[in-house]
């Protein structure tokens, strides 16, 4: 998730009336915004699945081989609860899991995109799992978070075909991602929170052995922040995945923040964003809130003026440096918090 810098409308590259089209459909994108978030959460997410498709694409390239996947497991009874699972194809015994949410800004995003990441991930000796879920607007929260919850207790109800080793689990995800799996920590770990939100949890505290968190929306003030700002993209996603316009206004918002819903239970955690990325804050304070807490944080933050600037998602493009580093310290993390049945790998 986002606030910048996608656009309600893609940029035109045509000749004078493409540009007259697109400006009669900017302003009534925004007109429609008085009634509802419908027609901006679908136009965000063509733009969201272009960048998407070019983000595969970079990380097909890094894949290795020897992993299998097992594609479109079905976890639960709605159209979107399917699963993929990865695993190195030498795999005789359980591997730990690394369960990886995408982002998309709750209205995009598909877990295909990541392929390539999960297989690296896979191929260093866990299962990683790649989950869908139901987009906004046409599904509101809690429908992630709760679909999610289902899709561990499929996974921990398969463990023993699936070749999942139940009792070391990490929760991950990147922006809006990043916000669920967060969300699902805290439901395991924070008393009365699952009756908050209204999901049941399906693991245990003793089964979650970290969180791996890139780049997302954790505070409801900030939230706020940015629409007072003028944010119209985070005013649309989060209307769009609420089904409340004036969402922020609704006492029952406040579970929707997970640093105001967090204990010392919760577990240690990796935290990563951008110098650049509008979400930045929210990572800062996360982690400020997880170490006020006493909980173990290990953060992966730059300075503000680093050059070149670290834009949302910056951890995906392994053709840079900062991406590259990233990966070696989700690999050590995941080691230290989970081990592995793998030589660890050299970095790349």
């Amino acid at each position: 998730m986002s606030d910048q810098p996608t656009p309600l409308v893609p940029p035109s590259h045509g000749g004078l009336a493409d540009r007259i089209l697109r400006a009669v459909f900017a302003v009534a994108l925004r007109v429609s915004l008085w009634f509802s978030p419908r027609p901006a959460a679908l136009l965000v997410r063509r733009v969201f699945a272009v960048g998407g498709a070019k983000t595969a694409e970079a990380l097909d390239r890094h894949a290795p081989g020897e992993v299998i996947a097992l594609l479109d497991e079905r976890y639960g009874d709605e159209p979107d609860t399917l699963l993929d699972v990865y695993r190195p194809a030498s795999a005789t015994t359980p591997l730990p899991l690394l369960l990886w949410v995408h982002g998309g800004g709750f209205v995009g995003g598909a877990k295909e995109e990541l392929a390539g990441y999960f297989k690296l991930l896979a191929h260093d000796g866990y299962a990683v799992v790649g989950p869908r879920y139901s987009l906004a607007p046409a599904h509101h929260y809690p429908t992630p978070p709760r679909q999610m919850m289902d899709a561990l207790g499929y996974l921990i109800s398969n463990s023993d075909r699936l070749l999942i080793d139940p009792e070391r689990i990490v929760l991950a995800g990147d922006s809006a991602g990043a916000h669920i799996a967060a969300q699902l920590a805290a439901l395991v770990t924070t008393p009365g929170y699952s009756a908050a939100v209204g999901v049941n949890p399906t693991i245990t505290s003793a089964q979650l052995r970290g969180v791996l968190l890139a780049c997302g929306p954790y505070d409801l003030g900030l939230a706020r922040q940015s629409i007072e700002a003028g944010s119209r993209f985070v005013q649309i996603v989060l209307w769009a995945y609420t089904g409340k316009r004036h969402f922020l206004d609704d006492p029952a918002a406040a579970a929707w923040s997970l640093t105001d819903n967090l204990t010392p239970s919760f577990p240690p955690a990796l935290v990563t964003v951008g110098n650049a990325d509008p979400l930045r804050p929210h990572s800062e304070l996360l982690a400020e809130k997880l170490r006020l807490h006493g909980v173990t944080v290990e953060t992966v933050f730059y300075p503000h003026d680093h050059q070149p600037p670290l834009g949302h998602e910056y951890q995906f493009d392994l053709d840079t440096d900062p991406g590259r580093m990233f990966l070696d310290r989700a690999r050590a993390f995941l080691r230290q918090r989970l081990g592995s049945s793998q030589p660890s790998p050299a970095s790349m």
